[in-house]
């Protein structure tokens, strides 16, 4: 089953590298969607996919690149908009 999720991550996840490693393991993953940086130090993701290969996914953000350090997340289930194509990065 397809199913969409925003994930907002808290802690050292800016500056990190987090993006870069998000679109690789997104891509890796074979799932659609974008990683973003926000002003108050978070980082979002967008994710679309197979529903057992989007908690895989999220479940190894927890880990994110070595520099970096996950404290929080927040995961909003979204409605699948069929619209993204690929993992990128969103500017």
């Amino acid at each position: 089953m397809r199913s969409a999720y925003r994930v907002f991550l808290s802690g050292v996840v800016q500056g990190v590298g987090f993006r870069s490693w998000t679109k690789n393991l997104g891509e890796g993953y074979g799932l659609n969607g974008w990683v973003r940086n926000l002003p108050d130090g978070r980082v979002e993701v967008f994710v679309e996919g197979d529903e057992e290969v989007v908690a895989q996914f999220i479940w190894k953000l927890w880990e994110g690149p070595r520099s970096a350090r996950v404290d929080r997340m927040e995961i909003l289930k979204e409605v699948p908009t069929h619209e993204e194509r690929g993992f990128y990065i969103k500017y």
